[in-house]
């Protein structure tokens, strides 16, 4: 497969790149600008390893376009990502086809830390249709960004996504392709007593099968197996709210469980 990793400014100049097949690296000597993008292609759809920041961890995601563009968060939207990410005069940048093995390995396929508003190509990604006041620290990409410290709310590494107060709030997590999944994991944030908590939540999958799943006021991952499915994305949704004065249920982190097709 040929890749190439490239930045481009707010105009859509380029101000590096590089080019390779299978794996390769860019590394750019420049501050990054508002409106500068990070944009991963490739010759074919297919999964690749990629890390756009030494900072934010790597991950196995799946590109079904012909490229990603990535764009580098400036102000309050850097709040989800560790303060030494994107800044800098020295970047490194890599992208690899992933191996057969990684592929087919059991893993949280769920993970993508490079998720965010715009995305249409690489997968996981996640959807919500509400984040609160619209603010980055609370988006729904903080769910499966892989961060996972659940005792505090804000800036990375705490970061979450907030529903607002919204009883009708739902988050979908789409793959982009056929998988099979056979385990659920929930972090609820538990900055308590800031924080309230989900007593129960039902989960919908693009098969049209709805489990309901209990829960517990904790931070820690609270796990649910079931039998294995091929599906396309699902749906977190109708989360019952524990009876706590606190206004304020939020998640952490969802993972999904299993492995492609």
């Amino acid at each position: 497969m040929q890749l190439s990793l490239t930045v481009l400014d707010a105009a859509g100049k380029t101000k590096a790149e590089a080019h390779g097949e299978h794996e390769l690296f860019l590394v750019h000597r420049l501050s990054y600008e508002d409106g500068d993008r990070l944009v991963v292609a490739a010759s074919a759809p297919g999964h690749v390893s990629l890390s756009l920041d030494a900072s934010v961890m790597p991950a196995l995601v799946y590109l079904s376009g012909p490229t990603f563009s990535f764009v580098v968060p400036f102000s309050d939207k850097r709040m989800p990502y560790p303060p030494q990410a994107f800044t800098g005069p020295l970047h490194r940048l890599h992208v690899r086809c992933a191996r057969p093995c990684e592929i087919a390995a059991r893993r949280n396929i769920a993970l993508n830390p490079l998720d965010q508003h715009g995305n249409q190509t690489l997968f996981p990604r996640a959807v919500a249709n509400v984040e609160t006041r619209g603010e980055a620290q609370f988006a729904a990409r903080n769910a499966i960004d892989g961060e996972k410290a659940s005792f505090d709310h804000g800036s990375w590494p705490f970061t979450s996504w907030g529903i607002n107060r919204d009883p009708d709030a739902a988050l979908m997590v789409e793959f982009g392709r056929p998988v099979l999944v056979d385990e659920l994991a929930l972090y609820l944030r538990a900055d308590f007593p800031h924080d309230a908590w989900w007593e129960k939540a039902s989960v919908t999958f693009s098969d049209g099968e709805t489990i309901c799943v209990p829960l517990e006021k904790s931070g820690a991952a609270q796990r649910f197996a079931f039998a294995e499915r091929k599906i396309e994305w699902l749906r977190l949704h109708t989360l019952v709210k524990a009876d706590d004065p606190s206004p304020y249920p939020a998640l952490t982190q969802i993972e999904v469980w299993g492995r492609d097709l």
